[in-house]
């Protein structure tokens, strides 16, 4: 019953206004989809804003997780409270962020569930899967509970337990000297057997997965050392080092446990791939090895980088994106037409991808053919069909041959020449949206850069419904964060921050590090420059002449509300997300 009024809760409560709940309403008779998920996905609405609510409805007491505290015997606590329900009930349970705590100290039969959404109907069968006869329900916000769940479940990393419980001898291996140009593969055999570098790969996508990160870098040094780094937050960090051991057997085992990929071949670029399951889910990897050179130029050395491909990370909410009020404003209205090109810029690894993701899950819908040219694929998306390039089905090729497939909805993975823009305008002008990227340092010389590819002016300006350039900065850590120290004052004010916010002490600068992050950095955020096409922009791109002028089209977006990539990057400054230092690298080109 305090489900079904949730909708009139939140609207008394000034948390969704009528039109809203009418809408959520609507989607809610035609789908039969949860109301609270259709506030959360499709309207926008904050998660924890509305189970906040339920759990005041429900009149329960809030449970603090310290995730500091969750140490190996609470956490042994917990696992054991777990093994008392099927394994089926509890990994819904799990699944559905409801964590069985711990029993009540006044009856041991009856137990403590953290919840965020106290709605859920599986958790009046707690008592038909377990020994506990009754529950108590106490709320705990959804981030918390997803963190604490994640470090609970997280099972041990087998492969290096293995290695350590190994302490192998390694023997000295040959000299630079000694090493043959051929390679005896026997040899090789036999040093992967002994210096269990199976498990040290194994070990190492694990770890990849459970820290985040996006890339694993295997790099080969001089004196049979290797090298593996992580990138986590955009850098790249330090995870171990493999001393005594030849950078040649590293590179074939990695290469034996991927398929795509010759062992033998050690003279040429090679992409390949592989998957694992890790946490009961399927994590795939891209994997890309290149021949390099180093001081043993005798030696085959090969550095290798390994693409972390989780789906879970996937956005599927424009909202979980963070854009700020007026680019995410413009963002919607540019998605929401039947036809234009929408167009993500910035440099790799700035976030692109992401966005267009989430971009197309906005709009995605059984009723229409969605179709996607990528080189390389990444994340399978449901409800489109995702064109596979091949030897044979080069890019270009399946760029036109996008046109004769009745598509309604297209993303061409970049607009890389005249080929794929003059497609990409075509579909726009034939009444398509076309979602794509470009490489441009903002979003006014991706018009030039358009113009240059060898565009006209007014084709570009009525196919183009926004350009949005984008950066992602490191968000400081919450726990170790401090005010920034006035010795660097004055290259926060050259960046745009006046001398009352500097003192103000709600600038922040990174604390150095803690248990809780890397660096005093703890995951990413975006700053980003949405240029809509008005009326305006679009009269001043048709009247450029020979030269797109960019500061014009730019004085006008920022006339009309637009925040360049550097006052954005003031914005989460002044909101206390990132630090002066953050925006100053990401924006230096301004």
């Amino acid at each position: 019953m305090i489900h079904s009024n949730i909708g009139k809760v939140l609207l008394n409560k000034g948390i969704i206004d009528d039109k809203q709940l009418a809408k959520a309403k609507k989607l809610q008779n035609e789908t039969s989809a949860d109301l609270i998920e259709i506030l959360v996905e499709d309207i926008g609405i904050e998660r924890d804003k509305i189970y906040q609510e339920l759990a005041e409805l429900y009149g329960l007491r809030k449970i603090n997780i310290d995730l500091n505290k969750l140490d190996k015997v609470r956490i042994k606590n917990i696992k054991g409270i777990l093994n008392e329900f099927d394994e089926k009930f509890k990994e819904q349970l799990l699944e559905k962020n409801i964590l069985p705590y711990q029993r009540s100290l006044s009856n041991k039969d009856t137990l403590i569930v953290a919840v965020a959404n106290p709605s859920e109907k599986i958790l009046e069968e707690i008592p038909q899967h377990s020994t506990f006869k009754n529950y108590q329900l106490g709320y705990c916000d959804y981030h918390t509970l997803q963190e604490a769940i994640k470090i609970i479940t997280s099972g041990k990393n087998e492969f290096l337990e293995l290695l350590e419980e190994a302490n192998e001898v390694v023997e000295e291996q040959p000299s630079a000297e000694e090493q043959q140009e051929n390679i005896d593969e026997y040899e090789l055999d036999e040093e992967i057997n002994q210096s269990l570098l199976v498990n040290l790969f194994e070990g190492a996508l694990i770890e990849a997965v459970r820290k985040g990160a996006s890339d694993i870098h295997i790099i080969p040094h001089s004196g049979n050392s290797v090298d593996f780094l992580f990138r986590i937050d955009g850098r790249l960090h330090h995870w171990y080092r493999r001393d005594n051991t030849s950078p040649e057997a590293i590179a074939a085992v990695v290469k034996d446990r991927s398929a795509g990929v010759d062992r033998f071949e050690r003279s040429t670029a090679q992409d390949g791939f592989t998957q694992r399951v890790i946490d009961k889910h399927l994590i795939r990897f891209r994997i890309s090895i290149v021949p390099i050179s180093s001081q043993e130029y005798e030696r085959k050395f090969e550095s290798i980088v390994i693409r972390v491909i989780d789906d879970r990370n996937v956005i599927t909410n424009l909202r979980e994106l963070g854009l700020q009020e007026h680019a995410e404003k413009m963002f919607k209205k540019a998605i929401s037409k039947t036809k234009g090109i929408v167009l993500l810029t910035g440099p790799t690894g700035s976030g692109k991808s992401t966005t267009l993701m989430a971009a197309l899950h906005h709009v995605i819908s059984p009723s229409k053919n969605v179709l996607t040219c990528e080189d390389p694929v990444e994340y399978l998306i449901r409800g489109a069909r995702q064109l596979k390039i091949g030897n044979k089905f080069s890019f270009e090729e399946a760029v036109r041959s996008i046109l004769r497939h009745d598509p309604d909805i297209v993303m061409v993975g970049e607009i890389r020449d005249k080929i794929t823009a003059d497609v990409a305008i075509k579909l726009s002008n034939t009444g398509h949206l076309t979602f794509s990227t470009l490489h441009t340092n903002d979003a006014p010389s991706a018009v030039s850069r358009l113009y240059k590819i060898g565009i006209e002016p007014f084709l570009i300006a009525y196919a183009v419904n926004i350009v949005v350039a984008q950066r992602l900065v490191r968000k400081l850590c919450p726990y170790c964060k401090k005010p920034i120290a006035p010795e660097k004052y004055e290259v926060a004010k050259q960046l745009g921050l006046t001398q009352q916010e500097l003192g103000s002490g709600k600038i922040f600068e990174s604390g150095g590090g803690c248990d809780h992050c890397l660096d005093g950095y703890k995951g990413r955020l975006n700053i980003c420059e949405a240029l809509y096409f008005s009326n305006d922009i679009r009269k001043a791109i048709v009247t450029s002449g020979n030269e797109i002028d960019e500061d014009k089209i730019r004085r006008i977006a920022i006339d009309e509300g637009m925040l360049t990539l550097r006052e954005s990057g003031l914005d989460r400054i002044r909101n206390g997300l990132t630090s002066v230092a953050e925006i100053a690298t990401a924006t230096s080109e301004e």
